[in-house]
């Protein structure tokens, strides 16, 4: 959604990642599994410098890129949880995690978010939690997250956009693509208008939302 001259020239600046990340990236070329891209790439690890988050959980693993990329810039004991229900990614993540060293502070958890969601305990909630998973299912996961998520905590919610057909009308998409159309605008409005979260859209990479949440304030009795 942006000229290909601007990202190539705003990339340019980029720091390098470790050797294993660029190998992945490569391997995802070659396979055709989607990872995120560069500019949410450049965002992660920006948010997690900046807030140091020591629980996170993220909603769709692939092949682990994401939550390999987001160890290497968590600070020293942090724990990552992530979800996947694809069964060919799983043994391919599993052994990312166990190839570069991470598998005691990266968790899997296999199955659909629907249902391994409703079984994660709030007890210890989640300092930043990262929705990459099927967009149509974001509205749905919505209750559980906020649910998890911590006070202060962070919500980063990928693909927002749908490569531009969110501004279109629903009768101006695919007939196939209408109940994700229309479920993602759900999930905008949901995040824009809930009192406990402070959210911007952001229109870089397929579109993101970043979500704050708010502390609740105690009440003062008279």
């Amino acid at each position: 959604m942006t000229d290909e001259r601007i990202l190539t020239f705003i990339h340019s600046f980029d720091t390098d990642k470790p050797d294993y990340l660029n190998e992945l990236e490569q391997y995802s070329l070659e396979t055709n599994v989607p990872i995120i891209r560069p500019q949410m790439q450049s965002l992660l690890r920006l948010l997690i410098t900046w807030a140091k988050p020591l629980r996170i959980l993220e909603v769709g693993t692939a092949i682990g890129f994401s939550a390999l990329l987001m160890s290497e810039y968590a600070p020293k004991g942090c724990k990552i949880t992530t979800i996947e229900k694809y069964g060919k990614r799983i043994p391919v993540a599993r052994e990312n995690f166990e190839k570069y060293g991470k598998k005691n502070g990266i968790t899997l958890l296999e199955g659909d978010a629907a249902e391994v969601l409703p079984k994660l305990s709030d007890d210890k909630a989640y300092d930043m939690i990262f929705m990459d998973a099927a967009k149509g299912q974001y509205i749905h996961f919505l209750p559980d997250i906020l649910r998890l998520l911590a006070p202060n905590g962070i919500l980063v919610s990928d693909n927002i956009l749908q490569e531009g057909e969110l501004i279109e009308s629903k009768y101006a998409v695919t007939r196939r693509n209408r109940t994700i159309h229309n479920r993602m605008r759900e999930y905008l409005y949901a995040l824009t208008h809930n009192d406990a979260l402070e959210t911007m859209i952001l229109p870089i990479a397929d579109g993101i939302t970043l979500s704050v949440r708010r502390e609740m304030e105690e009440k003062v009795e008279n």
